[in-house]
């Protein structure tokens, strides 16, 4: 049996990431891991702007997004406002 998901259009770039082939575990590691490998995935991956939007857009507060870590976007935030 074969089941369909439904994907919104504006997530539609989710299936494109690069992570979503990897898997979770890089981009969500327990606290003090290095998000090194993660950054490295996202480097490569074609919709990383798209990604660091969502995030930013959404307030996602953990794991690497568009390549930037939880501080980084945190960051990132206080620097645009």
């Amino acid at each position: 049996m074969h089941i369909d998901t439904i994907t919104s259009p504006e997530l539609a770039w989710q299936q494109e990431a690069l992570c979503a082939q990897t898997g979770a575990d890089f981009f969500f590691p327990e606290p003090g891991s290095s998000v090194r490998e993660a950054k490295r995935i996202c480097g490569l991956c074609p919709i990383r702007a798209a990604c660091l939007e969502y995030a930013l857009d959404n307030d996602e507060r953990f794991g690497v997004w568009g390549g930037l870590s939880e501080k980084e976007r945190l960051e990132l935030r206080r620097r645009s406002s």
